[in-house]
């Protein structure tokens, strides 16, 4: 029956477009007509996934839902691609295709300079270095991470990529003015306010959510009108909850396992910033904010993948397919960065940042070696050490019941345990 539909639907859509391509006159502009072709071609791929494509975890507020985040993943990650083959200037003159403004360079904002957060030499209002900082990233930096948090879903894990990434940001202020902040604007605006305050919302959401009785009813069942509205709010919410316990120390496949989701979160993180400056794209440019919510829905199908398959991996066989695309467009997204501008990659870092950098390389690779090869050893020989003092301890008492009991036995005879052992 699905077969049926997938193919019924498909046969409309394409009817309809022919039948639109028939009734106008064809323009004679090959890049118009280029472009047309391009977004009905991807408009029928997206209708044979979104009835066709394979379910993922999800089913709230509709397996459809799921399945066209999926395929338009497959869409982005073949554009990437795409931009990957072409040339560095073909491949920003390209983007005049989306947006006749882009494929023009454009400065960085540099977000350092005076980081002065009382300035007594502007009298007119000495808070001004606050308030110019104060722009429409600041929400963003708030519900970006409190939709993480809903994603990852931990509260660890999450004051880790934020701290990691505001270190990330001292590192490569050399590559990229826009990582240039003052010290308030990291630890204070960024980790402690915005990061903070996002973190703190989603774990109460995410309490909230745990608690919740799951007990669902059909629409039509439900007499009240406001029942029914509350009804059509909740199927937006989780079918059932699952509380993702990732326990990184409890084996070493966990523990990689979860330094490689920091890691990729992390370099998606970059390839934000590093992709708008090498595709000339300003960082309120709508392309930026779309990509931002396209990582937002394929990245928590992702999550509860890499999770299921962590947490049950007889039932769970293989990672999901979602998880799989989002790690392919983190690595195309950089290979593109890398071919665009391997100049600024290739910037050396300061000595001390070199130092910084490992010496907290050389913490992890000795905190690993130690919990999961070092101490798992010193436990067993431990443990088998111990074993051998009780049974060396079980014999003592054995041999010495048995001599006991010997002495006992000579007694009546009327000899006297000193002088047996004599």
């Amino acid at each position: 029956f699905r077969r049926a539909h997938t193919l019924t639907v498909l046969f409309i859509l394409t009817c309809a477009l022919g039948y639109v391509t028939l009734l106008e006159e064809t323009p004679q502009d090959t890049a118009y007509n280029t472009k047309r072709g391009i977004v009905a071609s991807i408009l029928v791929f997206l209708c044979f996934g979104v009835t066709q494509a394979k379910d993922g975890p999800f089913s709230r507020p509709h397996p459809a839902y799921w399945r066209f985040w999926l395929c338009v993943s497959v869409v982005y990650e073949l554009f990437l691609i795409f931009i990957l083959f072409q040339t560095v200037q073909d491949g920003r003159q390209f983007m005049k295709y989306i947006d006749p403004h882009l494929g023009v360079p454009l400065p960085e904002r540099d977000y350092g300079g005076n980081c002065l957060i009382y300035d007594p030499g502007n009298e007119t209002d000495p808070f001004h270095n606050i308030w110019d900082k104060l722009d429409g990233f600041v929400p963003a930096h708030f519900f970006g991470w409190y939709l993480k948090t809903l994603m990852i879903r931990d509260w660890w894990m999450c004051m880790i990529i934020s701290v990691m990434f505001e270190f990330l940001e001292y590192s490569l202020e050399h590559q990229l003015p826009n990582f240039s902040e003052c010290w308030w604007d990291h630890w204070i605006m960024d980790v402690i306010l915005c990061n903070g305050l996002g973190i703190y919302c989603g774990m109460k959401t995410l309490s909230w959510l745990s608690l919740k009785t799951y007990k669902w009813q059909g629409l039509w069942n439900i007499p009240t009108y406001k029942g029914k509205m509350k009804r059509i709010v909740f199927q937006f919410t989780p079918y059932s909850w699952v509380k993702f316990e990732w326990k990184p120390a409890s084996s070493l496949r966990r523990w990689l396992a979860v330094c490689g989701i920091i890691f990729v979160f992390l370099l998606a993180e970059l390839n934000t910033f590093y992709l708008k400056f090498v595709l000339w794209m300003p960082p309120e440019h709508y392309l930026v904010l779309l990509r931002l919510v396209f990582f937002v829905n394929v990245g928590g199908v992702a999550m509860r993948e890499i999770y299921d398959f962590m947490d049950d991996p007889k039932f769970h066989k293989k990672l999901g397919q979602q998880a799989w695309l989002v790690a392919a467009i983190t690595a195309t997204e950089f290979l593109i960065v890398v071919k665009y501008d391997p100049y600024t990659l290739t910037l050396s870092l300061p000595f001390y940042i070199t130092q910084c950098w490992i010496l907290g390389i050389i913490l992890v690779l000795t905190w690993t070696a130690w919990r999961f090869f070092i101490r798992d050893i010193t436990l067993r020989y431990k443990e088998i050490r111990r074993q051998k003092q009780e049974h060396r301890h079980e014999k003592d008492k054995c041999l010495s019941n048995g001599d006991q009991h010997s002495a006992l036995l000579d007694e009546p005879n009327g000899n006297k345990p000193w002088e047996r052992k004599l």
